[in-house]
């Protein structure tokens, strides 16, 4: 599994660059079960002169990393982690990402995703990803102003997702403060890349939607689905303005 290293590098790499347009989609259905996806959105980095990033590299990527076969693959430094570091990474069993990456259509895609049988053992997915990101490189040094620098240890946040009796939570969960701000802080250098990067998320639901917490939310024409975008820096100032409750019609 040569192209593992790749495809998290690259991955880690399309975050921290300008112009990153990452989402997240919830699909929930009936019966609690579903599926969710992470897609990111790196194209724009190609065309402002992402070249670097596959320089050297300018066969077309399309490969799809299994991350069950991954973890059997690094299952001997995983057992040297923390127990909650392996908890973690635990997490990730269910999911696949596939990733595109084109030099020639500069194009950079990547989609995270996995099906649940409820979406309250979700846990905070992107979180256990960083972890995962770290296998292997723990001796390398974090570049400056990478916001996923130092995750080892405890995260500075959580995102809880809760659904039953026709109502549904996104909460975050501010776990360090100090922590949260030391991410935030890490970030100055590059506010000005990051002004134009955005995080969305896509939720859709069985019924339609009764009433929302957000009034930022944008709903589809069946009123089964939501949108909610904010600025990435936004976001990383206060991981709770993607927070939000939803009540569904009975």
């Amino acid at each position: 599994m040569k192209k593992v290293s790749l495809l998290i590098q690259a991955f880690l790499v399309t975050i921290l660059l300008v112009g990153c347009q990452f989402s997240e989609d919830l699909h929930i259905n009936e019966d609690g079960t579903g599926k969710i996806s992470f897609n990111f959105d790196g194209s724009e980095i190609m065309q402002m002169g992402g070249d670097k990033i596959t320089e050297g590299k300018e066969e077309v990527i399309d490969s799809t990393l299994v991350f069950k076969d991954f973890l059997e693959e690094k299952k001997d430094s995983i057992a040297q982690l923390p127990k909650e570091e392996q908890e973690k990474l635990k997490k990730l069993e269910s999911f696949k990402m596939h990733m595109l990456m084109n030099p020639q259509s500069k194009e950079m895609k990547f989609d995270l995703y996995s099906e649940f049988k409820k979406v309250e053992e979700l846990g905070d997915v992107f979180n256990s990803f960083k972890t995962a990101s770290t296998i292997g490189n723990q001796k390398k040094a974090s570049p400056a102003g990478d916001p996923l620098a130092g995750s080892k240890g405890e995260d500075p946040t959580e995102v809880i997702y809760s659904y039953g009796e026709n109502k549904f939570k996104r909460i975050t969960k501010i776990l360090d403060k100090d922590k949260l701000e030391m991410s935030l802080d890490s970030l100055e250098q590059m506010k000005m890349f990051l002004a134009s990067s955005k995080y969305k998320i896509n939720y859709h639901f069985p019924k339609k939607i009764k009433k929302i917490s957000s009034e930022k939310a944008m709903f589809s024409q069946d009123g089964k689905s939501f949108t909610l975008e904010v600025g990435f820096l936004e976001y990383m100032a206060d991981p709770t303005v993607l927070d939000v409750e939803v009540e569904l019609e009975k």
